[in-house]
């Protein structure tokens, strides 16, 4: 499992409004896109720079693909990563606030000590 890619795809889609729609309509598409064509870039750096090894385990590919913000923030995606990018994504669906709340709610379960989000 690797922290580090699963909060890179999260930054990177996040700040792309057309990759982020593109994740919002088909999800694994796009998640078996950016694997194969992002995943190996040095972030914010020329594209021509890759490295060779950085891959999605089945369980995170899975919750990437099933927009699972639970099983991602149990994995250790950090949140405020995930809490961005969903809002992106689904905040239009719901009225104000809603959305967040709903976010919330669904990791009531989670009890501290949280997950470790250090990368």
């Amino acid at each position: 499992m690797s922290k580090y890619l699963l909060d890179k795809f999260l930054y990177t889609v996040d700040r792309d409004p057309e990759l982020t729609e593109r994740y919002r309509e088909d999800p694994a598409g796009t998640v078996t896109w950016w694997e194969a064509e992002m995943a190996n870039t040095v972030l914010n750096c020329i594209l021509a720079e890759k490295t060779t090894w950085l891959a999605f385990t089945d369980a995170e590919r899975r919750a990437l693909a099933e927009h699972d913000h639970v099983a991602l923030f149990e994995m250790g995606a950090h949140p405020f990563l995930t809490l961005t990018l969903f809002i992106a994504l689904f905040e239009r669906d719901h009225g104000p606030m809603e959305y967040q709340r709903a976010y919330g709610k669904a990791m009531e379960h989670i009890s501290m000590p949280y997950p470790d989000i250090a990368t």
